[in-house]
């Protein structure tokens, strides 16, 4: 009798959240900044959209547009803010021109690398000034890292480039806070969606660029009009992609679904890293042996000319807001904290 009982409670209080989750039913139009066509960049999304439907018993759907065809990339934020969408799939480094400390969430010169991210961002104070920078800056929305990618290159140029003065004069396309320090080297930089890159090299906009890891870039072809690929990805050692949801939405939402939100997130972290790290090897390859790309290694001199002015940069940033110097701040002092791990655990790079 008693084995009856619990089976008819159990049974009870099944039935009992899934009518909780029914009655909450969930559709995020979400507008994304990178086609899914990209690998490693475009693909997670898709991914999530998919788990989220799968672990609520299709409770949760997330209906993805392609960039352009909803939203343009530039204005996710503020149309996920006004509640005009009500989800968006982008990277912070896009809303520095709104938000100076933005691009201390995406990606940040000379690291952190992907782990040491994660782990500021999880168990270090990143995810709480993470949501309290949108708060403060008066943007309604709720911010979820939901994807990373490991170092991306760092540029693809039409000749060597063996100084800085070779940098003088270019016209090239930047992302984020490594911009600025081209910029500091004399580089005449903008800030293109992926889909606009290759028409402005072809029709001479722009003389170089750079955009992602090389299985990426090679979807977008620019090995077939510039021939000179650079590393390392100093500029991008690692870059966090964002699910941003309007907070009005979010806080109507149920205890279980924002759970299989947040878990669906930071289960795409795991996933989009291990994607993106399986297929370089074989992109690299293939642009030597298929496409006649010159891969090049910066010199160390060239590698501490980029250090030094990207210190400038970091000071400069942080002396004109204050919010920017509290995030980089934080993250200094976790990544000093890191070091002494980082010294002592790993095998030294070659």
């Amino acid at each position: 009798m008693k084995t009856i009982v619990t089976s008819l409670a159990l049974a009870a209080t099944l039935m009992s959240a899934t009518a909780t989750l029914a009655a909450d039913k969930i559709l995020l139009k979400t507008p994304i900044a990178f086609s899914t066509a990209l690998p490693g960049l475009g693909t997670p999304i898709p991914r999530v959209a998919e788990q989220l439907g799968l672990m609520s018993g299709n409770t949760i759907k997330m209906k993805i547009y392609e960039p352009d065809k909803l939203v343009p990339p530039f204005e996710i934020l503020d149309a996920v803010s006004s509640g005009k969408i009500n989800s968006g799939y982008t990277t912070a480094g896009y809303w520095a021109g709104k938000i100076p400390a933005a691009p201390l969430f995406s990606a940040v010169p000379f690291g952190p690398e992907a782990g040491e991210y994660m782990a500021w961002i999880y168990y270090g104070n990143g995810l709480k000034l993470y949501q309290e920078m949108y708060d403060q800056a008066g943007f309604n929305i709720h911010v979820l890292p939901c994807a990373i990618i490991a170092p991306e290159t760092s540029g693809w140029f039409s000749k060597e480039i063996n100084t800085p003065e070779d940098l003088k004069g270019l016209k090239m396309r930047f992302f984020g806070l490594g911009g600025k320090v081209m910029q500091k080297l004399g580089v005449a930089t903008s800030l293109l969606p992926g889909g606009d890159i290759f028409p402005a090299l072809e029709n001479g906009a722009i003389d170089a660029t750079e955009f992602s890891m090389p299985a990426i870039d090679a979807r977008l072809g620019f090995h077939k009009l510039v021939k000179y690929n650079y590393f390392p990805g100093w500029h991008q050692q690692a870059t966090i992609f964002e699910l941003m949801i309007n907070k009005d939405v979010w806080n109507e939402a149920s205890e279980q679904h924002k759970a299989i939100i947040e878990n669906a997130c930071r289960s795409s972290m795991t996933d989009s890293l291990a994607e993106g790290e399986a297929i370089q090897h074989a992109a690299l390859k293939e642009n030597v042996e298929k496409h006649g790309v010159i891969m090049k290694q910066w010199s160390p001199e060239m590698l501490a000319v980029f250090k030094e002015t990207w210190e400038e940069v970091a000071a400069e940033e942080a002396a004109g807001d204050p919010f920017f110097a509290k995030v980089y701040a934080d993250m200094t002092e976790f990544r000093d904290g890191y070091k002494l791990w980082k010294e002592n655990a790993f095998l030294p790079r070659k």
